[in-house]
């Protein structure tokens, strides 16, 4: 019976090292610092690239802005607008997981005027004040069936003078937004996000 020759050796291969996975802050006091994002389904940074047009849309220095981060995520647009010098940011997250470490980034960097808060981003933005917030961010999940009534409930809560940050699956129009109140003042494509940033609606002169 032949025998088969022998097989060369093959060194046994490492174990891949598990990859970190970071979301950087882009300006102010906070700088180059660096937030964990968790390996989660459906967890979805916003891009550099866009939170730095956000940032420049809404202009560098925020100082005094009460924030509202209504599906927190990695906390990166709200702990940006902290590090442009918001007065009170509000992080609401309903992962139990996210929301740790969310804890986690805000003690960390001693943000004490951020708040994590485990619960519904919708629930929090209807909960909040009318015309109480000069900036809120709308960035759920593409499949979570709450864009409408986040839109519909942010429309009530900002100012009169204020944003509301919509980052959405698809572009949205000023007649979407007419019974939120709210119009398209800046917009973005990148990839396959849609970066709105909207403003009260201004009354059309007869």
């Amino acid at each position: 019976m032949k025998k088969e020759p022998p097989k060369p050796y093959r060194k046994p291969l490492r174990p891949r090292a598990v990859q970190t996975h970071e979301v950087r802050i882009i300006g102010g006091l906070l700088k180059r610092t660096k937030l964990p994002v968790a390996d989660k389904p459906g967890l979805r940074p916003t891009p550099d690239r866009v939170r730095e047009t956000l940032f420049n849309w809404l202009g560098q220095d925020l100082t005094g802005w009460r924030c509202l981060d209504a599906f927190a995520g990695t906390g990166a647009l709200g702990i940006e607008s902290a590090s442009r010098g918001a007065a009170a940011v509000l992080l609401v997250e309903n992962d139990a997981a996210l929301v740790a470490q969310l804890k986690c980034s805000v003690d960390q960097l001693h943000l004490t005027g951020v708040q994590v808060l485990r619960g519904d981003g919708l629930s929090a933005l209807k909960q909040a004040p009318p015309a109480s917030l000069e900036v809120i961010f709308l960035d759920p999940p593409f499949d979570a069936d709450v864009f409408a009534a986040a839109v519909q409930a942010a429309g009530q809560a900002v100012s009169a003078s204020g944003f509301v940050y919509l980052e959405a699956p698809t572009r949205w129009t000023d007649a979407h937004l007419q019974s939120a109140g709210l119009q398209i003042y800046r917009y973005l494509k990148a990839g396959a996000v849609h970066a709105h940033l909207l403003q009260r609606a201004r009354a059309t002169e007869v």
